[in-house]
């Protein structure tokens, strides 16, 4: 059986382990090993505590687009119990209230609810959004989701970026209501000033939101009055 000093030191480890899946996102046994500066092995010690804990668990990796040769690789996401250890605010008033609206007022009342909710957060990004260089624009908005305990980070998707939300403080009330991220994601678009698209949820058991957010546009060389006669032609 190990010390207490031991004990102590795994059990921190493992909220280590966990806490970087809950920024990163589901991470597979090698990322995080390489992520936290650990030996594979005592990775895999501490995700088998986890897994047998409930706080975690296995699935193979989602992959947006073409899929490469072999299986898939095993990535750990956390479950709705591993969430509850980080303190997630599921809000069990919130949903109540939202029940009342949507009875009282039928679903365009929870949408225009919504809509409220979020446009001070509108109000509150907008600022910052719009002072940010055209290319940093989303890797601001992460940064200001981030400060609100959304976790939320960019990558690059093709020609674009993709927004993703590692942490989402009212999951289980969007989980009944989606009207919250629909007008979180039009909350985006206008921020951006792009058309974004919503591409998973962890109120719809993802393991993070994302978000895709279309580069700009090709440009195209205009066409001389000559170049278009001899097409013509």
């Amino acid at each position: 059986m190990p010390s207490g000093t031991a004990a102590a030191r795994d059990e921190s480890t493992r909220d280590r382990v966990a806490r970087s899946i809950l920024t990163n996102g589901p991470s597979s046994a090698a990322v995080l090993a390489e992520r936290l500066e650990l030996t594979p092995a005592a990775v895999r010690r501490h995700l088998d505590h986890l897994l047998d804990a409930g706080l975690v668990l296995s699935r193979d990796e989602r992959v947006y687009g073409p899929r490469g040769r072999g299986r898939p690789a095993k990535v750990f996401v956390l479950t709705d119990t591993g969430r509850h250890a980080f303190h997630q605010a599921y809000d069990d008033l919130a949903a109540t209230a939202l029940q009342f609206i949507a009875k009282a007022g039928g679903e365009d009342a929870v949408a225009e609810f919504a809509r409220i909710r979020v446009h001070e957060v509108e109000k509150r990004y907008r600022k910052l959004v719009d002072e940010a260089p055209e290319g940093k624009k989303a890797e601001v908005l992460a940064q200001a989701l981030s400060a609100d305990g959304f976790a939320a980070s960019t990558q690059q998707a093709g020609a674009g970026e993709q927004l993703c939300q590692h942490h989402c403080p009212v999951a289980h009330v969007a989980e009944q209501f989606p009207q919250l991220c629909e007008a979180e994601t039009e909350v985006f678009s206008r921020l951006l000033g792009k058309h974004v698209q919503r591409l998973a949820t962890i109120a719809h058991g993802d393991g993070v939101c994302t978000t895709h957010i279309p580069g700009a546009p090709a440009s195209v060389s205009p066409v001389s009055d000559g170049e278009s006669a001899r097409t013509a032609r």
